[in-house]
């Protein structure tokens, strides 16, 4: 199952290298924002320099994605990724002791923000060319969507244990190290060089985004849940006098994001891709309403292990769409695309839900939450399915093929 993607010559290897560049993105934002605090004082400036950092971040990341499809990752990643090591490294000397201007980090903070290697984006794009058929893609792409959630959910925990013996900086600095050894590493590799620069990117670029209405509609949706979801679990834990456990019941929709991955990638579905992904933004829809109800936190936990099962999912399914849906020489700002609307709607959902918890119940700002997927599902419903431009795999049939319910 899963063995036959990681058995594919260099796959490992490569993967491999992707995910210890990729840990970086778990340790850096805490490990950002501790040093912040420690060094100016502040948690105002600590807020600033994160937001700043992560809309620099999100909003470019479809400029740099282009870069890595006009030049090829290996030119384009290599300095990409230096130079946010670089500017990392430098965050990490000037918060190593208090005293750091709050002005200087946040300007420090929007250039390695802008300077963020797209790797897991890139990584995909090696997937696809790697993987012509599309079953073994679907469950390389879930296995990369799992992976990439242990790494979001571990990378703290190593920040934490981290700054027990060392200055917070001391994890800007390993974020620094691993971006940095992930990417040259990832970028030594023959699948990574025989990915070649696209010539017909500029003149296609246009028509990128016109294609990724659904995959891009539903996982809006998903993140707007999903930031939302965090907030209003941690105010229904407070609200019970239990702040501590809404770690646990974050924790358990985690589980439930890696359960639902593995098993869509395990499954050779026969339903379209456009149908699953509606489906998959309704199950988290329906869990979320689901939530709304919950007695207590325990009942909570079980609706949020529900929720993570149809994420995962949902990302795995709205990047193969994506990856189907524009030219190969497209494909990393393709998944860019479907990256940038879920972190651009999980930050507006947590500050959207910021601003109606405590002047709403609980039980309705759950549905509120609810109620973006579901309106993305309707949205994607509508949206016309894109010509398919990458080659089918023989045997196999198209994605938007109708074939045995299942």
């Amino acid at each position: 199952m899963y063995a036959a993607v990681l058995r594919t010559p260099y796959a490992l290897r490569t993967f491999g290298a992707a995910l210890l560049g990729r840990l970086s993105y778990g340790t850096v934002s805490l490990s950002l924002m501790l040093a912040a605090k420690a060094a100016t004082g502040s948690y105002a400036v600590a807020g600033t320099v994160m937001a700043v950092f992560g809309t620099a971040s999100v909003l470019l990341s479809p400029l740099r994605a282009r870069f890595i499809d006009r030049y090829g990752p290996r030119r384009a990643l290599t300095p990409m990724a230096l130079g946010y090591a670089a500017l990392l490294g430098v965050v990490a000397a000037v918060t190593w002791r208090p005293g750091a201007p709050g002005p200087l980090l946040a300007v420090l903070a929007l250039c390695a923000g802008a300077a963020t290697p797209p790797l897991g984006p890139t990584m995909r794009t090696v997937w696809s060319r790697l993987l012509p058929d599309r079953r073994l893609l679907q469950r390389a792409y879930s296995l990369d969507g799992v992976a990439e959630e242990l790494l979001f959910v571990s990378g703290p925990l190593v920040v934490g244990v981290l700054v027990l013996f060392a200055p917070p900086a001391s994890g800007i600095a390993l974020s620094a190290g691993l971006v940095a050894a992930g990417t040259l590493m990832f970028v030594a590799s023959p699948l990574v060089g025989a990915v070649p620069p696209a010539d017909r990117a500029r003149r296609e670029r246009g028509r990128v985004v016109g294609r990724l209405a659904r995959p891009v509609a539903v996982v809006l949706g998903a993140g707007v849940a999903l930031g939302a979801a965090d907030l209003l679990v941690l105010a229904f834990a407070e609200d019970r006098g239990r702040a501590d456990a809404a770690a646990w019941v974050l924790a358990a929709l985690s589980a439930g994001s890696a359960v639902g991955g593995l098993a869509n990638g395990a499954v050779d579905w026969r339903r379209p891709a456009a149908h699953r992904l509606t489906l998959a933004a309704l199950g988290l829809a329906a869990s979320l309403g689901a939530a709304a109800l919950a007695p207590g936190l325990l009942v909570l936990a079980g609706a949020a292990a529900c929720v993570g099962l149809f994420v995962t999912p949902a990302l795995t399914t709205a990047y193969l769409i994506a990856d189907e849906s524009v030219d190969p020489g497209l494909r990393t700002q393709a998944g860019v695309w479907v990256n940038t609307a879920f972190n651009a709607g999980s930050s507006g959902g947590t500050a959207a839900m910021g601003l109606l918890v405590g002047r709403a119940p609980l039980p309705l700002c759950f549905m509120v939450a609810a109620a973006a997927p579901l309106l993305a599902a309707a949205v994607a419903a509508l949206q016309p399915a894109p010509a398919r431009t990458a080659p089918a795999t023989p045997g196999l049939p198209a994605p938007d093929e109708p074939g045995p319910v299942r």
